[in-house]
């Protein structure tokens, strides 16, 4: 795994090897990253990235918030608790020098508290099949994680029905791999 484009461009990431299936860490892979950020740079959602606050929800190894941040976002929220991940996540974040502009909540992304700033991009990579993305970004809202407006980059392994509060824009597969974008209008 590497960052695809922007300041970091071709920096390896921490290498997962398999993923590790009992911790559900199965990264974004490389061609569905560049495929998804090629699509955000595209234009048809605006500019989401530029200055952006990025929420990394069920982070991982921090590859999406860490690929925005490499092509402009501002600064990234990862939330994780996954000890190998967060094991992965600290390690990347440390390698490409993002300290500064990273805060990493080690806690379970169904149970946030209360946000000091809401953000514009939201990055939601789920366990697959488990129902755990919905109640996360209800949860991401009623704390003031997501502003108005938020685009939300929602991965699973089948299509899903959005919330209330969610206008979808585009579903897309990549082999068992669905990503929804939708806009929080709530």
């Amino acid at each position: 795994m590497r960052i695809i484009a922007g300041t970091h461009r071709g920096r390896a990431l921490a290498a997962v090897g398999k993923g590790d299936p009992a911790a559900h860490l199965r990264p974004t892979t490389d061609r569905v990253r560049e495929s998804l950020f090629g699509v955000l740079d595209g234009g048809r959602f605006g500019d989401p990235i530029e200055g952006a606050h990025v929420l990394d929800l069920f982070a991982g190894t921090g590859a999406l918030g860490l690929e925005a941040l490499s092509r402009g976002a501002a600064h990234g929220t990862f939330v994780e608790n996954g000890r190998k991940a967060l094991s992965l996540l600290t390690q990347n974040i440390r390698s490409l020098g993002e300290g500064e502009r990273t805060r990493v909540l080690r806690q379970d992304a169904t149970r946030l508290g209360p946000a000091e700033r809401a953000c514009d991009l939201v990055f939601l990579d789920p366990p697959y099949g488990k129902g755990l993305g919905g109640r996360a970004i209800e949860v991401a809202r009623a704390g003031g994680w997501i502003a108005p407006d938020a685009l939300i980059v929602w991965e699973e392994a089948a299509a899903i029905d959005l919330l209330n509060g969610l206008t979808l824009l585009e579903t897309r597969r990549y082999g068992d791999t669905w990503i929804t974008l939708a806009r929080n209008v709530a």
